[in-house]
């Protein structure tokens, strides 16, 4: 079984998930850009049973734009977001792609909030787009 490590920038805080991701998606709302300081946010899901975490996690809680709360849990220390848990799918975890600083992590195969996508973001090609 495949296994991937995702830390913050210092290192004081790791998930480990165990297995494939459920769901890899980019999200292009003006949330996600201000999160990441990026274009777009790239998240891997994973069941919550597959995924270790260990260190010390400050929480933020942003409600998206369909009223689902949104729980970033992200290092003290560096400031770096290693993972979330969305209201009402309590049985994932979702760790952002960067996270695991894998050049060869799997591409994004959901592409969504495309209405607030730069122009000059290249999708995957393949990827089921939802505006």
């Amino acid at each position: 079984m495949t296994q991937r490590i995702a830390a913050c920038s210092c290192g004081q805080l790791r998930a480990v998930a165990a297995g494939d991701p459920v769901r890899i998606s980019i999200c292009h709302c003006l949330a996600c850009q201000r999160r990441t300081g990026s274009v777009f946010g790239a998240q891997a899901r994973f069941p919550r049973a597959q995924v270790a975490i260990a260190g010390v996690s400050t929480e933020y809680v942003r409600v998206g734009d369909e009223g689902n709360r949104v729980k970033f849990h992200f290092c003290p220390a560096c400031g770096s977001t290693v993972y979330y848990a969305f209201e009402g799918q309590e049985d994932f975890v979702g760790i952002p792609v960067g996270a695991f600083a894998d050049p060869e992590f799997p591409a994004p195969r959901v592409s969504i909030y495309e209405e607030r996508m730069h122009p000059w973001v290249a999708v995957p090609a393949g990827a089921e787009r939802i505006p």
